[in-house]
This record gives structure tokens, sequence and C-alpha cells, in this order.
């Protein structure tokens, strides 16, 4: 722990499992199965991330997209990072996880969900994270692919070509190549979030948002009209945009990204990344009653099929397990 006192004052006493990643407890579970609590916390983590996909949208129309990242940063920073000492790791790692995530990640996607994609396939589209994940796990920490693994990534792989096969008005190749881009930075913050080890994930998102900002602030002032043009979307931003923001700080940034920062930290990324693929359900039901997006059959089936590849990805290890005992 970096905070001798950080279990007495953070406790949260809605759930003892996020109170238990806060505190870095460690797991006793095999490496090849989530426990059930792991799990939950897992699904607690997407169901945030996926409605979120509506409350970007209705931001956008407020704040300009490298903008409404900065603002994002800004408060999942401050006052927080006041109270909670610098994590033991390296200010390089922190660098290039606020890069990744604030820029590359979360810059980018709001800028193609502007204009260049709807919101319920983006919330799909990013789920190309998993394969870069695995894929940058495979090639640092040399960490193998099992058969059913890759069967699973295989099958949900063929979900986002069928994304790739429909664009139209709402979703063009350049939306669709942006929020591809986006996975490939979600993929490298994971990995280098999994590098910084055992430590106090919420401190390690804070303390990285001050990297995220300045570059976020700098982009906003080239290209979406000037420090005066700015000034006066932040008067005009309306409370509801403003809880937007802090939802996206606090809700998203800071429970989310500490939460799944710890989840990587303590199981091997080929069997955590996949878990974010039920994002898509919750991105895409918000979307269509929130927004009224199209759900066409090619949707379904493009989600169906990456919800399969968590399924596999998920229960074989425990299904197998089953299979064995009884046979």
């Amino acid at each position: 722990m970096n905070s001798p006192h950080w279990h007495e004052q953070m406790r949260n006493p809605l759930t003892n499992e996020l109170t238990n990643a806060l505190t870095n407890q460690p797991s006793n579970q095999p490496p090849n199965q989530l426990p059930a609590s792991h799990l939950l916390l897992a699904l607690g983590i997407v169901a945030v991330w996926g409605t979120n996909f509506v409350v970007i949208k209705n931001c956008l129309a407020a704040f300009p997209p490298f903008y409404f990242a900065a603002l994002r940063y800004l408060f999942a920073l401050l006052p927080l990072v006041f109270f909670l000492p610098k994590p033991k790791v390296s200010w390089a790692n922190l660098c290039i996880y606020g890069l990744a995530t604030g820029v590359g990640q979360f810059g980018v996607m709001y800028y193609a969900i502007h204009s260049d994609i709807s919101p319920g396939l983006a919330s799909l589209v990013i789920q190309t994270q998993v394969f870069f994940t695995i894929g940058f796990a495979m090639f640092f920490a040399q960490e193998g692919l099992k058969r059913y693994q890759a069967v699973a990534v295989g099958v949900s792989f063929i979900g986002l070509v069928i994304i790739a096969m429909h664009t139209d008005a709402t979703t063009t190749f350049l939306g669709l190549a942006l929020v591809v881009f986006a996975g490939l930075s979600w993929g490298i913050a994971n990995t280098v979030s999994r590098k910084a080890g055992s430590i106090n994930m919420l401190a390690y998102v804070v303390w990285a948002s001050a990297f995220s900002i300045p570059p976020l602030v700098l982009i906003a002032l080239m290209f979406e009209g000037g420090a005066g043009h700015l000034w006066e979307v932040t008067l005009a931003a309306s409370w509801g945009a403003w809880v937007g923001v802090l939802w996206q700080s606090w809700g998203n940034t800071l429970f989310g990204y500490a939460a799944w920062g710890w989840l990587l930290s303590k199981h091997p990324a080929a069997l955590v990344a996949p878990a974010p693929l039920l994002v898509p359900i919750f991105g895409m039901g918000a979307s269509a009653f929130f927004l009224g997006e199209a759900l066409p059959g090619w949707k379904l089936m493009a989600a169906g099929l990456v919800i399969a590849g968590l399924i596999v990805n998920l229960f074989w290890p425990v299904l197998e397990a089953r299979f064995r005992q009884r046979f």
C-alpha cells in the first residue's frame, strides 16, 4: 500500500469487492478462472462503460471532443491528486498510460463519435482492444494463448468484421479506423498498467491523468476554436453537460479504470481482457433506448458473435473442469 490510511479513509460501504480491489487484497484463485466476486466486479465495470456511450454523445453536443476529454481528466486529477500519494511506479509508466488513455483512446474516440460513428457501434468496435491486449501480453509477458481462447477471439473478430462491412451515413470508414486506433491505445494502456504491478490503482489512474491533460488542451486550442471559443463553450454548457463530465471523470475513469487495472494486475490478460466485450450489449441497448439508434439484424448478429466469444473465454475452464469431474 502506498498510503497507510487508505483502507480507513476510502472504504466504500456499498461493496466489499470494490474495497478489496482498491486496497489490493490478494487473490488465491487459479490462474485460468475468474472468481465469482471478480466476475461481478468486471460486469459492473462494463455496465458503467457501456451505458456511458449515450452520455458521451449527449455531452459532445455541448463540448468539442478533445476539450471534453481534457475536462474528463481534469476532474479525475483534481482534487484527489492532493490526497493520494504518487504510486510506486516510474514517471514514464504514468506518462505512457496517461497519453494512451487520455489522447489515444478517449480523445480519438470522442472525435469519432462526434460525427463519424454511432455510439452503439463505437461501443462494439472499441473491443478490438481485446486482440491488442492479448497480443501485447503474448509478446511482452510470454503469456500463452490457449486453444479455447483463440477460438473465442476468432468468433468475436468475425462479429467485428460484420461491422466493417456495413458503413452508412452514420458510420464512416474513418470512424471505424479511429475507433480501432482507440482500441489499440486501450491495449497499450492495459499492458502498461499491468507492468505497474500491485499498486494503488486509484492513485495510479489519478496521477496518470496529469499526463492526459496538456496534450488534450493543446489539441483543443489548436483545432477546436482557440481559448476564446472554449471559454464561451464552458460558460454556455448546461448543468446536464457538466454532470456528464463528472460522470466521465468519477464513474468511468476513477471507478472503472482503477478497478479494471486492478483486475489486470491479478489475472492473465487473455482471461480478463475479453470481459469488456459485454460493453456493446449495454452500449447498443442504451443507444437504442435513449438515442433511437436502429438495431437491424446485422448489428444483432455481430453483437451475438462478440458475446459468444466472451462466453467461451470466460466459462470454458469452469465447464471443462466440471466435465472432467463427472467423467
